[in-house]
């Protein structure tokens, strides 16, 4: 009995014992070495820096699937193998590769009406790089769709590789099947009783050849994307139970296809019952009074879209920032209508937290908290953030700006961060360009639009305005010196100053009979009334030297010959409310000055000067047409020591910036004796410009139509009704070198004794 027991114990010790060694108790092994075949391109250097595992490492099974998925992801090798050897110094590793190959040339085979050369340029796959299938199978995608593209719905493409083991390279070769060119003849409607042809046809991308310009290429998944979205605007109008399909034939020689869109319009609904429900927080009436949509008109869901974001805009200028506002409907079968819901969850109240600025590397903070309308503590208002929004953007400094609410530290509390990508905002330039009105002309310029005077060494980020600029021409040279702080010492009051000369030669195109050089500086102080009303008072000191008058000249017009000093106080007031300073699509800018000259501030000469300015932005269809309306209107008047107004403060018309279709300064008093300009006391200028996209954000179009006149005295302006008038059409291009404007226009009335002829209108400029 004992034997055994001994036995069964010694059974059961050398059976743990293999237990513990098949668990991994046994003896450790280290990695002796580490082996790399089958590569040729790749360096064994770089495969054993991807690995972790290294020579005298314990080794692990399991480790080799991690090294294994490493390897795979250098995207050099198709294949990996890797395999153990055991000796007595350890475990060899070896890992065998597969290379990928090189591509050593790319070829294309079959391609009879598309030249290779059109087909490489939309191939990713390069000549010199390993081959990536995954990038080939989107090579053959892309040759695919340029095919169909351009009419070939039936291209067959595929590729295959051609190699050399031993070097490592392959030939690449798509082989393609062209199939026919088909391109689409006709695209005609049936059934569509309720919606013209014409307007379904601007929803579709599918479309007929047209010589050169549109190919007319079928893409049978395009086009059903098309029929998708005839169906939405069936939809959109009440057909809710609309069916569209298609009928395709083609011609004899298989060239053409001919395509039928088949309506089924069904019932169009009317709206029944309107109701509004939900947690309204405001009287139901006021919500109601934002609904347009009435019981038994058409069931029109852009018009109903439009309610619904009238009453979200309401809730959302009013601090319900997370209101929702969701559409129900449902068909009455009584009535045969579609009754409307409006259904609406006001949630709470939400409360501006902590505002934080974001992206800002160069500007100061300050600079663009103060153009916000929106404070912590009070309650968000959406019609507030937009205004602060494009008061940030209107600052020039940044190329988006960009507001998110994020959750604060209460429930009804979120914070504001205001982000903005900045964009250069200083520029050193220099050039030459050509005006039809002062012929050839260079300039150099620094300007910094957000300079700070006392940030040393890169001073930016301040928010001030800074320009030193020279021009030197054919027919004038100026000079110029200016700096503004729209918000002096952290004061909401805009102070800066000018210096400046500016030099006209007699140059006729110009409207010039004479030599005219002005010397002088000013001085502005302004104060933001509102978010739209400005305004301040500007003093300025200015020496006018005229000479080189024509000996034909008149008395009247050599006696403005010599130097004079001009003293001037000007107050002016002024509305903006434009959507964008730079590019305007809708709103108002008006601006009255008046100027007084001498009297009580002293100088040469005693006049006083009113001038009214306005513009009226209107933009249509989708903001692609915008209207620009402006007008004009300027008096001036001498008194005490002075009989008239010196000529270099009249009023002057004609030209590209006036009436167009007149010559420079044309329009208006003449000189008898040199036929020149005299300019008046009194103006009126009346413009209307109509712009259009001809290319993308390149170039524009224009017409317009420019009326007005200049007469010689003041009261004039009530008396007279002798308009001049000329219409005409334009372009504007954006160039890296600056904008070209060129303008036609052709005079409506005659003038003088003038050839009566239209006139271009060309120059280049640094800035747009």
């Amino acid at each position: 009995m004992k034997k055994a027991f001994i036995a069964v114990l010694a059974a059961v010790f050398v059976l743990s014992s293999f237990a513990t060694a098949f668990a991994g108790g046994g003896p450790t092994k280290q990695i002796a070495d580490i082996k790399v075949k089958g590569n040729y391109a790749v360096s064994t250097a770089t495969i054993l820096n991807k690995i972790k595992i290294q020579p005298g490492d314990v080794f692990e099974e399991s480790a080799l699937n991690k090294e294994l998925k490493r390897l795979y992801a250098m995207g050099y090798f198709a294949d990996i193998f890797i395999e153990t050897e055991d000796r007595p110094e350890g475990v060899v590793v070896i890992i065998t590769v597969v290379e990928k190959p090189v591509i050593e040339e790319i070829k294309f085979r079959g391609n009879s009406r598309i030249k290779s050369g059109r087909l490489m340029k939309k191939v990713s796959s390069k000549e010199g790089e390993l081959v990536d299938f995954n990038v080939l199978r989107q090579d053959v995608s892309q040759i695919e769709s340029y095919y169909v593209e351009n009419g070939y719905s039936d291209v067959i493409v595929d590729y295959k590789l051609e190699g050399d083991q031993e070097t490592g390279k392959a030939v690449v070769i798509f082989d393609i099947s062209e199939g026919l060119p088909v391109k689409i003849k006709s695209i005609e409607f049936e059934g569509n009783n309720s919606i013209k042809a014409g307007e379904l046809k601007k929803y579709m991308s599918t479309k007929t050849a047209w010589w050169f310009i549109r190919k007319g290429a079928f893409d049978e998944e395009q086009f059903e994307s098309d029929l998708d979205r005839i169906r939405s605007v069936y939809r959109s109008k009440g057909f809710l139970d609309v069916k569209v399909d298609y009928r395709e034939r083609y011609s004899e020689d298989g060239k053409y296809l001919y395509l039928t869109v088949v309506v089924d319009e069904g019932k169009q609904y009317l709206i029944g019952e309107v109701d509004v429900r939900g947690e309204l927080a405001f009287p139901e009436n006021e919500i109601r009074g934002l609904v347009k949509v009435e019981t038994g008109d058409k069931f029109d869901y852009s018009k109903i879209k439009e309610d619904i974001e009238r009453i979200r805009n309401f809730y959302y200028d009013r601090g319900y920032m997370d209101a929702e506002v969701n559409l129900r409907h449902k068909y009455n079968s009584g009535t045969g209508d579609m009754d409307i819901v409006f259904e609406i969850i006001a949630h709470d109240e939400v409360y501006v937290g902590k505002i934080n600025i974001i992206g800002n590397t160069k500007t100061k903070d300050k600079v663009i908290r103060r153009e916000l309308r929106v404070y912590p503590g009070e309650m968000y208002e959406g019609k507030l953030l937009k205004k602060s929004k494009e008061r940030i953007y209107n600052l020039g400094y940044f190329e988006d700006v960009y507001f998110e609410t994020v959750p604060g530290g209460q429930e009804d509390v979120k914070d504001l961060n205001v982000t903005v990508k900045e964009t250069k905002t200083g520029e050193f330039s220099f050039g030459g360009g050509y005006s039809s009105v002062d012929a050839f002309i260079g300039f150099v310029q620094i300007k910094q639009r957000n300079f700070d005077i006392t940030n040393f060494p890169t001073f930016q980020g301040g928010g001030q305005d800074l320009t030193i600029r020279g021009e030197l021409g054919s027919a004038r040279q100026n000079y110029l010196l200016s700096w503004t702080d729209p918000w002096i010492f952290d004061w909401p009051y805009l102070f800066g100053f000018d210096i400046y000369r500016q030099e006209h030669d007699r140059f006729g195109q110009a409207g010039y009979a004479y030599d005219e050089t002005r010397t002088g500086g000013d001085l502005k102080l302004g104060k933001n009334l509102t978010d739209e009303l400005a305004t301040g008072l500007v003093y300025n000191l200015e020496e006018v030297k005229i000479s080189n008058i024509e000996e034909n000249a008149t008395d009247a017009l050599k006696k403005e010959a010599g130097t004079n000093m001009l003293s001037r106080l000007t107050w002016n007031i002024a509305y903006d409310n434009r959507d964008n300073r730079y590019s305007p699509k809708k709103g108002i800018m008006t601006n009255l000055s008046l100027e007084n000259a001498g009297g009580f501030i002293g100088g040469d000469k005693d006049y006083l000067k009113g001038y009214w300015n306005t513009a009226y932005y209107h933009s249509f269809f989708n903001e692609i047409l915008v209207l620009e309306l402006r007008g004009r209107v300027g008096m001036a008047k001498a008194y005490g020591d002075s009989d008239e107004v010196p000529i270099y403060e009249r009023f002057f018309a004609g030209g590209a910036t006036t009436i167009r279709g007149y010559k420079q300064r044309a329009v208006g008093p003449r000189d008898p004796g040199t036929n020149t300009s005299l300019g008046g006391d009194s103006m009126v200028i009346g413009n209307a410009e109509i712009t259009f996209p001809l290319w993308k954000n390149l170039m524009k179009g224009a017409v317009f139509y420019d009326v007005g006149n200049v007469w010689e005295k003041y009261d004039d302006l009530f008396s007279k009704t002798d308009y001049k008038s000329g219409a005409g059409v334009g372009i504007r291009v954006k160039t890296p070198i600056g904008p070209v404007k060129l303008d036609y226009g052709y005079p409506l009335n005659d003038n003088h004794n003038d050839k009566k002829e239209g006139e271009f209108y060309f120059s280049v400029s640094h800035g747009f």
